[in-house]
């Protein structure tokens, strides 16, 4: 199809208002970037989902990090989660006052950490969707094979078709999906086609460009109401996904219900290490309180697409990226956090 004739269509429509979700954060910061909501008509509503992998890790979960971080134990993480605040404190609070957080670029840095200093225990913040679980796979192969006792996890990995299912269930006025480009890498797109039929609604799968978006966002509009799930992200994601990515994961990691910030529990939404593999684990079972630090926060509504960021009380006034009430004002990959930094309406 013609780029320029899909510019037409989606730029001229005038049917219904139709709502369509991006559940990838990567896709939230491509669409408010690259200026799309201001290319099509103000009939297609382009709406933020549980795509950040920081957004949706409960207070408890960071609260268990700086109750890590002040019993001695140094905390590795990536940088956007050192931000997002806990019932109290955030990492970066505790790290003020001393307590020893390292930003990392990989997780398999802390290996190379835990043998320079093998007095030190080490804990990794293991966050992430299906996307990064592989990784994860590897650094705890990596801890074995190097006989490491000082290196443990603090999961809070998630997987997207039950929260997808869930929101759907709940009632959330949804017509499409652009589906998940990183997580349908190492899945497939084949975990979304039951999705799909169940519910009517079609998935896009969409690369990260303006053109690919607005391809697939071409793509789902003209399957409005049909369960139908169509790849336009051949270059990199095939139906069945990659196998051995696949292997890697169910080699160390289980399903498990998991809490999703401002969302509640989602029944097996989550993936944790396997019982042979408990002894890496510093502590991630019985994380599922989520408390605001702000009452006022509504960033549960906008995981859910009820609301779009600016409907927020706080957002603009008290939460921004300098002073964030919610995580998903912390992270670029967050729907409030890209609002903002993109002047996003």
């Amino acid at each position: 199809m013609d780029l320029e004739v899909i510019k037409e269509y989606l730029s001229t429509y005038d049917g219904p208002d139709v709502f369509i979700m991006e559940v990838c954060g990567s896709h939230t910061e491509a669409i408010s970037s690259q200026g799309i909501p201001s290319m099509i008509s103000d009939r297609i509503h382009l709406i933020s989902g549980p795509g950040c992998p920081v957004c949706v890790s409960t207070s408890s979960y960071v609260d268990r990090l700086v109750e890590l971080a002040k019993e001695g134990k140094v905390i590795a993480t990536f940088g956007d989660l050192i931000r997002v605040p806990g019932s109290d404190k955030s990492l970066s609070e505790v790290k003020g006052e001393g307590a020893r957080v390292e930003m990392v670029y990989s997780p398999l840095d802390i290996i190379e950490l835990a043998k320079n200093e093998p007095d030190e225990q080490f804990v990794f913040a293991a966050v992430g969707f299906e996307t990064t679980a592989p990784v994860y796979a590897l650094l705890v192969e990596e801890i074995l094979d190097a006989g490491l006792k000082n290196v443990q996890l603090l999961t809070s990995i998630k997987t997207m078709p039950q929260v997808i299912e869930y929101i759907l269930s709940a009632g959330a006025k949804i017509d499409g999906f652009f589906a998940p480009g990183h997580v349908s890498v190492v899945t497939g797109y084949e975990i979304f086609e039951p999705i799909a039929e169940k519910f009517s609604v079609p998935f896009g799968v969409a690369g990260f460009t303006g053109e690919r978006l607005i391809t697939a966002l071409y793509g789902i509009m003209n399957n409005i109401g049909n369960g139908v799930v169509k790849n336009y992200y051949p270059s990199v994601v095939m139906r069945e996904g990659n196998s051995m990515a696949i292997e890697k994961i169910k080699k160390y990691f289980e399903p498990c219900d998991a809490v999703w910030r401002g969302l509640g529990c989602v029944q097996g939404s989550g993936l944790i290490l396997k019982k042979e593999y408990a002894h890496l684990d510093a502590g991630s079972t019985g994380l599922d309180e989520d408390k605001k630090r702000n009452p006022a926060c509504s960033c549960d509504r906008v995981l859910m697409g009820k609301i779009s960021p600016p409907q927020c009380p706080l957002y603009g006034k008290a939460c921004t990226p300098m002073s964030p009430q919610g995580a998903c004002m912390v992270s670029t990959e967050g729907s409030c956090f890209s609002y903002y930094s993109n002047s996003r309406e």
